[in-house]
């Protein structure tokens, strides 16, 4: 019993050697899982473009209740690396904590490949508003409690939690308007029929320049590459920090040695001059992680966000 038992586990191990080496013999499916043409799918197409290892990588747009349809469908994949994700706080960090019956665990059904680039949020404010830092946003807001309004791209996004995790350090009140994604509010947000909100730096980045809107402060441990003027949270509200990042997964249970290889895939990738030039033009920062360092990420960030949801006692619509 022993010996077939051996000689089972020999044959197991030997076809998965077997199966990395002819890997892949046909193409990948890389599920965004977002519409087309935002910047999730932007930055799915620059690296996937540049994939060397003999089969086409098909970028495909699976969208709905904040990223989790997309996810949900790469959880319940084959594990035989055919199927990938580019996830993001969305899906993997804020949705396992803020939706009951998600369907997947954004940290048991995945197994990390690699942790790609980050973004700083934004907070902007009409130009119309008298208010050039964020101290003079802190003290408009003190000064009309509960009169200010925010827009957000809806209930449980980043820019939603990240505006409550500063209302909560700063001990101010808004009123929040969630709107159907962030286009409609930027719309708002530059028509000033809302005061102010938080963005991902790439996606307002332009109306920025064109003066169309006004960075207050932006949310990461560092200043912003690309509003380098502009100061961060931190400096104020020590311990505030809140960044946007891009990540690949496959489903758990993929063969460790085709998780590797699309992994080395990937970091090879984010070495190339072409591909850094294009993510840092849309206000991304290179991370280059390997898939433990993704998981690590994650893991912290459920923990933040699940506490700013609590303590906000948010529900999802």
């Amino acid at each position: 019993m022993r010996l077939v038992r051996r000689l089972s586990a020999a044959l197991l191990l030997c076809c998965g050697i077997a199966g990395a080496q002819d890997y892949p013999a046909k193409p990948i499916r890389l599920v965004v899982p977002y519409p087309a043409g935002g910047p999730v799918d932007a930055i799915a197409r620059i690296v996937s473009q540049q994939f060397q290892l003999g089969q086409t990588v098909i970028v495909e747009s699976r969208s709905g209740a904040g990223g989790s349809v997309g996810a949900d469908s790469v959880a319940k994949s084959a594990p035989d690396g055919y199927t990938m994700l580019i996830g993001n706080t969305g899906p993997m960090s804020i949705n396992p904590e803020l939706r009951a019956n998600l369907g997947y665990d954004s940290i048991r059904d995945f197994s990390p490949v690699a942790w790609l680039t980050s973004a700083q949020m934004v907070l902007m404010v009409h130009p119309s508003l008298p208010v050039r830092s964020l101290q003079e946003w802190v003290a408009l807001a003190r000064k009309n409690p509960g009169e200010l309004n925010y827009g957000s791209a809806g209930i449980g996004n980043t820019t939603h939690l990240g505006m409550e995790l500063l209302q909560s350090m700063a001990k101010v009140k808004l009123v929040h308007v969630p709107y159907k994604g962030v286009a409609p509010a930027y719309v708002d947000l530059m028509s000033g029929q809302i005061a102010t909100m938080f963005g991902n730096v790439s996606g307002p980045l332009a109306h920025i320049r064109a003066g169309r809107l006004r960075a207050v402060a932006v949310t990461g441990p560092k200043p912003s590459s690309v509003l380098p003027g502009v100061p961060r949270i931190g400096e104020t509200y020590p311990g505030f920090e809140l960044v946007t990042w891009m990540g690949i997964f496959v489903p758990a249970r993929t063969p460790e040695n085709i998780r590797s290889k699309l992994e080395g895939e990937f970091l090879r990738v984010l070495r190339m001059k072409e591909v850094q030039d294009k993510l840092v033009g849309l206000g991304n920062e290179i991370v280059a992680g390997n898939g433990e360092a993704l998981v690590a990420m994650v893991r912290r960030e459920r923990k933040l966000y699940g506490g700013i949801i609590k303590s906000a006692g948010i529900r999802a619509e």
